[in-house]
């Protein structure tokens, strides 16, 4: 292992060289539709339910 590598130019140099760009597009693209789906779930519509359901399955969230 390279001196290189312990920095973080050497761990982007080394992303970018092991990543394709298809890859990195799909990884954003998963990321974001995760971060949409969180947002989305903190409306009370869809919450309130997941809230209800997280207690019945005897899980404590409070």
């Amino acid at each position: 292992m390279s001196r290189n590598i312990d920095t973080v130019a050497g761990r982007v140099a080394t992303a970018r060289a092991r990543i394709d760009p298809t890859t990195a597009l799909v990884a954003l693209a998963l990321t974001a539709a995760l971060g949409f789906t969180l947002a989305f779930m903190l409306e009370p519509l869809a919450h309130t339910p997941l809230h209800d359901f997280r207690h019945g399955a005897g899980i404590i969230c409070h």
